[in-house]
């Protein structure tokens, strides 16, 4: 009896070493998995994002003709997603505001304002006016200032970029002619391109290079039609300094696109345009005092000038507030290629208001461009990196407003309810 209950208290201590075992490891298991959360939540979130390519881009057979033309309407179908026509949309109305900013600095300069500086002014003052207010709301005045102390400098870098690539490229149209300027403007793409992939890392397709491609002919075309119409400007004062100072000056916008994407994807947009605007407004406005502030008396401020100036300043508006959008729907890349078509939007204000006869050249290459934007996007979407746009960790640890924010997702008008 004695060896039956010593047996069994033997064969109970195992099982229980064995539960014991099997505890230890499933709290094992749960501090691994604990550890291991964000490295599967990053893995799950590139194979959901490499499963949502595979889904909006199906593959193409080669196979058959039968097959490829099939496999080939498919993915044609695939691109038509909201992201992708929104982008279309967006990208569009940017071209506009460019066209319509550029005949409006046209009549400013038929009426004697030639004022670059001052005139850009008013957008960065209307920037600052909007969307520092907010953030202002958003992370209060000492969450504000903790911004400008800790990354101030890096927003006071893409204003300088930004006021001076503008500056840069005006003082080029009065330097050079309409053919040179708008050629060397595309020097931004690739510029832009090589920011990005220095910020992000990113792997183009071939085919997006092809659509950069497919694009800049069609950009050629359309400076073509200019030459060939007649509608180009003259030879220019000095082509050589025209031409270096449309160089510096696409450069400078190729850089401020890809920081400006870099930023906005790390950050909410009303802090990056906000700071944009704050910065801009005192390095513009000190360059204006400097270089312009005796026209300032012989310019003559009346109902035109201020009306034209009302609407350079909205046109620029809408493109600096649409264009950080349009960066995280596709990229700082796929604007530069987007407002390319504004030479056609030109084209349309050139009939109405200075009789132009268009030129059948410009249709066709506004079609070549489009095609370009198409092809850009036949890949896969061009997703530069990941989307983080929440507030400076920073301010996470020290705001309480900014830690309910982020952890409810509530919105300006939920808090003031």
């Amino acid at each position: 009896m004695a060896t039956m209950i010593e047996t069994a208290t033997q064969d109970l201590q195992r099982e229980i070493s064995k539960v014991s075992g099997r505890s230890d490891n499933v709290v094992k298991t749960k501090d691994s998995l604990d550890q291991e959360i964000p490295a599967l939540r990053a893995t799950e979130d590139f194979a959901g994002a490499e499963a949502d390519n595979d889904k909006i881009r199906p593959p193409i057979e080669y196979d058959s003709f039968g097959g490829f033309f099939t496999s080939f309407g498919r993915r044609f179908k695939s691109l038509w997603t909201r992201r992708f026509i929104l982008s279309i949309l967006a990208g569009q109305l940017l071209s506009f505001c460019i066209t319509s900013t550029s005949v409006i600095t046209t009549e400013l300069t038929m009426r004697g304002f030639n004022l670059p500086t001052t005139q850009t002014w008013f957008l960065y003052f209307a920037l600052f006016i909007i969307y520092t207010p907010f953030t202002i709301y958003k992370y209060g005045v000492k969450g504000w200032a903790k911004v400008i102390i800790k990354d101030g400098w890096k927003y006071f870098i893409l204003a300088a970029a930004d006021v001076e690539g503008n500056f840069l490229v005006v003082k080029a149209y009065q330097s050079t002619n309409l053919l040179s300027a708008m050629l060397l403007d595309t020097w931004a793409i690739p510029v832009c391109m090589f920011f990005t992939w220095v910020y992000f890392r990113t792997k183009f397709h071939w085919s997006q290079y092809l659509g950069v491609f497919i694009c800049c002919v069609g950009m050629s075309l359309l400076v073509t039609s200019d030459q060939l119409s007649n509608a180009a400007n003259g030879p220019g004062k000095s082509l050589l300094k025209g031409d270096l100072f449309m160089i510096a000056g696409a450069t400078l916008y190729g850089f401020t696109n890809a920081t400006e994407e870099f930023f906005v994807r790390n950050a909410p947009l009303y802090q990056v345009v906000g700071q944009l605007g704050m910065w801009g407004m005192i390095i513009n406005g000190i360059q204006a005092s400097s270089l312009e502030h005796a026209g300032w008396y012989n310019v003559t401020w009346d109902g035109k000038v201020i009306g034209f100036l009302f609407v350079y300043t909205f046109s620029m508006l809408v493109l600096y507030t649409v264009a950080p959008i349009l960066y995280r729907l596709a990229s700082s890349t796929y604007f530069n290629l987007s407002i390319l078509t504004s030479d056609f939007y030109g084209l349309i204000f050139g009939i109405f208001l200075f009789k132009m006869k268009p030129y059948w050249l410009y249709f066709f290459a506004f079609v070549i461009v489009l095609v370009g934007l198409v092809t850009y996007f036949w890949h896969t979407p061009p997703e530069a990196g990941p989307i983080n746009a929440v507030p400076p960790a920073y301010l996470q640890k020290g705001s309480q407003r900014v830690e309910a924010e982020m952890e409810e997702g509530s919105s300006p008008t939920a808090d003031k309810e």
